[in-house]
Order: C-alpha cells, then sequence, then structure tokens
C-alpha cells in the first residue's frame, strides 16, 4: 500500500497487480497522471538491474480508488513490490505502507510523501517503508515505525521476510541558524512591542511606515520569538509542504513566507489543475505570511485572503471535488504610507498628490484592513536609539511570549486571537475597561469584528503583565495600535 496526499491529509493507495494472459502487456489504471505512467519504464528497468525477470504476460496495475487522482515518481517502489508480489517472486507480503521512487539501476531514491506515509502507517499499526535518505526525518513522526531500505532487492528482502529490516532512528532535522535576531532592532521601541504583543496572542499585524524604518527587519525576527511547533503540527507542516511539491525538514521552527506582490492567486491561495496545491498562505501554516509592500497587492488578491485569514483554512473546489488546506498562519504585512513613502516623515518630504494618496489606499480595502489586530504607523528611528546599545534580544523576548502563550492555554486552552465571542464574554474585564471599548464602538472608531479583536488583544496584553483582570490600561494600549489608518 502506498499514500496520496489531499491537502495536509494523508490518503491510503492500495496497488493491486495482476498477471493475466501471455501477451506482454504492461498497463497502468486508476487516475494516474504522466510521472505515474512512466513507472513502467522504471520499474520494468529497475526489476531488471534487481536480477529479477519481469513476467512476459499482461501485467495490469491498478491504483485503487480510482477516482482519487494520482501524481508525482512515489508509486515507483510500491507498484514494483506489488508487481513481484503478483508474479509469485514475493510469495507472502507482508503489510507495509511504501513510498519511493525507483532509479533505473533498482536504487530507491527519496520521496516526498515520506512524512505523510509514515503518518498513514502510525495509524493503521503498519511498518513504513521508504528510502534511506527519507527514514530519518520519517521515523520522527510520532508512535512511526521506519525501515530503511537502499535497494529495490533490499525491499523485497524486507517485504517478504527474508532479511531483517533495518529499522531508522530520529533524527533531528533542524534548520540552521541564520543568526537573526531582535536585538538588531534599534531605535523602535514600540514596533518591537506591538511584536511582542502579536507573537503572544497570534495577532494579525500591519505595520505602515516610510522605507528603512525597519518593517521588513521586525517581519522577518518574528519567527525568532514565536513559540516551537508541537511534533503534529510539524507533521501537518511537512505534509502540506509535500503536497506543494516542496521538501521541509521535519523541523519545530515556525515557517516564514514572503511572496512577491506580483505573484497570482494560485501561489497566494492555492489552487491549479489538476491538482491543486496550497498556495503561500497554506505554507506559512504555523508560522508567518508576511505580505510586503502590501499597496502593490492586486485588491482581488488581497480579498480573497480575508477568508483564509478569518478561518485558518482554504477549500478549493475543482471538478467536482474539493480540498480544503489549513492556513492558520499569522499574518504581517508592511506598506508605505503613500506612493513615494514619505508622507509624514520628519525627514523627507512626501511628493504624491492628494489623488495620488487616495488612490494608493483605496487599494486596501476595510474589511480587509479589520482583519489586522494591530496597525502600527511607524516613522523613522530615533538615531540616538539607532546607534545606542542593542534591545533585548529574541531569547529573552520569547521567554515573555511562551510564558503569556501558557496562560493562554491554561485558561482557556487555545490563544487569545482564536478565541470566540462567548469565550470572550466569559473572560474578566473590569468596568472601565470595558466603558473604554463601548466608547470607541459607540464614536464609530471600532466595528463589532474590531471590538472583538481589541478585546483579545487586551487580554494578550494582561497576559504579557501577568495580570489575571484586563483593566483600563490594558485596553487603552490595545485601541492605540487601531488608528494607524
Amino acid at each position: 500500500m502506498s499514500v496520496a496526499m489531499v491537502g495536509a491529509e494523508p490518503r491510503p493507495v492500495r496497488i493491486e497487480a495482476h498477471v493475466g494472459r501471455p501477451i506482454e502487456s504492461f498497463s497502468l489504471v486508476g487516475l494516474p497522471d504522466t510521472s505515474v505512467r512512466e513507472a513502467k519504464q522504471r520499474v520494468r528497468a529497475a526489476i531488471l538491474s534487481t536480477g529479477q525477470e519481469l513476467p512476459h504476460r499482461q501485467i495490469t496495475v491498478n491504483l485503487s480508488p480510482a477516482d482519487l487522482p494520482k501524481a508525482g515518481s512515489d508509486y515507483d517502489l510500491p507498484i514494483a513490490l506489488g508487481v513481484l508480489a503478483a508474479s509469485k517472486v514475493i510469495p507472502n507480503p507482508a503489510r507495509m505502507i511504501v513510498a519511493g521512487e525507483l532509479a533505473l539501476d533498482g536504487t530507491v531514491r527519496r520521496s516526498r510523501w515520506a512524512i505523510g506515509a509514515a503518518l498513514l502507517a502510525t495509524e493503521r499499526g503498519w511498518p513504513c517503508l521508504v528510502s534511506e535518505a527519507d527514514a530519518p526525518t520519517a521515523a520522527r513522526v510520532p508512535g512511526s515505525r521506519v525501515f530503511a531500505i537502499a535497494s529495490l532487492a533490499e525491499a523485497t528482502a524486507v517485504v517478504s521476510g527474508g532479511s531483517t529490516p533495518r529499522v531508522a532512528e530520529a533524527k533531528i532535522d533542524e534548520l540552521a541558524n541564520d543568526e537573526i535576531d531582535l536585538a538588531e532592532v534599534r531605535g523602535q521601541p514600540r514596533a518591537r512591542r506591538a511584536l511582542e504583543i502579536a507573537a503572544a496572542g497570534g495577532h494579525h499585524l500591519l505595520m505602515i511606515g516610510p522605507p528603512g524604518c525597519g518593517k521588513t527587519m521586525l517581519a522577518q525576527r518574528l519567527p525568532t520569538i514565536l513559540p516551537p511547533l508541537q511534533p503534529a503540527e510539524a507533521v501537518e507542516v511537512a505534509c502540506l509542504w509535500a503536497s506543494a511539491d516542496r521538501r521541509r525538514p521535519l523541523t519545530s521552527r515556525p515557517p516564514f513566507r514572503a511572496p512577491h506582490h506580483s505573484a497570482s492567486m494560485a501561489a497566494v491561495v492555492g489552487g491549479g489543475s489538476p491538482h491543486p496545491q496550497p498556495g503561500e498562505v497554506s505554507l506559512a501554516h504555523g508560522g508567518v505570511l508576511f505580505l510586503d509592500e502590501l499597496g502593490e497587492f492586486p485588491p482581488h488578491l488581497l480579498n480573497s485572503l480575508r477568508q483564509p485569514i478569518e478561518e485558518g483554512a482554504v477549500t478549493i473546489a475543482r471538478r467536482g471535488r474539493s480540498i480544503t488546506f489549513p492556513a492558520r498562519a499569522q499574518v504581517v504585512a508592511a506598506s508605505n504610507p503613500c506612493p513615494c513613502g514619505f508622507q509624514g516623515d520628519r525627514l523627507v518630504s512626501c511628493r504624491c498628490s492628494p489623488v495620488e494618496v487616495a488612490r494608493y489606499r483605496a487599494r486596501l480595502t476595510g474589511p480587509f484592513l479589520d482583519r489586522f489586530d494591530l496597525r502600527l504607523h511607524m516613522m523613522a528611528p530615533d538615531p540616538d536609539l539607532l546607534l545606542g546599545a542593542a534591545a533585548e534580544d529574541s531569547a529573552t523576548v520569547k521567554l515573555r511570549v511562551l510564558r503569556a502563550r501558557q496562560a493562554q492555554l491554561d485558561r482557556s486552552r487555545r490563544i487569545n486571537s482564536a478565541l470566540s465571542r462567548n469565550e470572550l464574554d466569559a473572560l474578566v474585564f473590569d468596568g472601565p475597561a470595558l466603558d473604554l471599548v463601548a466608547a470607541a464602538v459607540r464614536k464609530g472608531a471600532l466595528t463589532g469584528r474590531g471590538a472583538d479583536r481589541v478585546r483579545r488583544m487586551a487580554r494578550t496584553i494582561a497576559d504579557l503583565a501577568e495580570s489575571e483582570t484586563v483593566n483600563e490600561i490594558h485596553v487603552g494600549e490595545a485601541l492605540s495600535y487601531r488608528g494607524a489608518i
């Protein structure tokens, strides 16, 4: 049995092989794409390279379920084992989940779905057979039993019980340390505070300011203060990347994605035909989606992100089928205040006309902006602070973020940005704090959604202060981050 990825979910694919009449042919059925159909040549050459003879008969291989599209070279190894089992070379094959591409000499190459195969095998209580290169990473799937193989001959011996399988040991495959640290961001204490609040509660952040004020630096350093991914989250992220034909180590570091403003709708949100793939918002699942130069993105693309930001998932419908990709990413956006970028700057005069500024800001619709909890207006950094001593590093800030996150999980079993309205109503706010929110709503400064987001943000600020009650000071700071536009 092999595996197919549907969204971030591994689906079983049963390999059925039949050897029929003495007419030499090799047929593949079960909605295979071109890469799967080409497996016939790779399998034929690999079997001959191991010293076995391919039966000179009518060979039919069915990839079940037949209505599920199959793509990729990961079916090479299970197809070869299925053909050998049908021709009695493997008399009593063991039950396993198998994934791997075959070289013409019978060598087993890496599979993009090795982690999904290990996950599916764990759910069924079966062992998993993957290449030597994939085995240490696949073995990190909790509860998995992964066998490492180097060739088709070795796989044949393991499946038939003729040799003792090599059990893979889990390998910590962390991403390389790129030495990015929050201590490098100086002269922007308010922006650093906003970033800490965003990390502590999982809130979306919009930064507006002139070029060179540190917006991109801040966004790039957000993952360094976020909590590490839990094992199940890391597996889900790795499966999503595999669905997009990308390779990502099974690491606890949250992903960071920064699509260019010229990227297509399918690249950012997800899509494609005939096999829909996750977009950047799903590849950032569990981490950060950074939208730099927000005003340059097409309005229709930004509006299409409203649902993923709100619901944490993207559903793609194609030809009567729908696939849901998880997309619980923390969105951080950066924008200039005007086309030239210097409106309100202390040092450089703005060259834009009022009409140009209005047209530029009109690209960012109200419903889209309302999804951002924090809207921060930034200025050029203070020269004394910019050239002064280094600020707090990521490790110090991360400790506060972790304490605040743990307080949220202990209280509600979810982070503040994911609280429902009923859960918000159950939180402890003092009278003046609620009056402050109500006054902002009456003045028209907040929508109903905005009022809920302010309450969630105020609860995060209180968690950072280790306060059981949300008071007027916490709400006041939360409201101060809603007036950037």
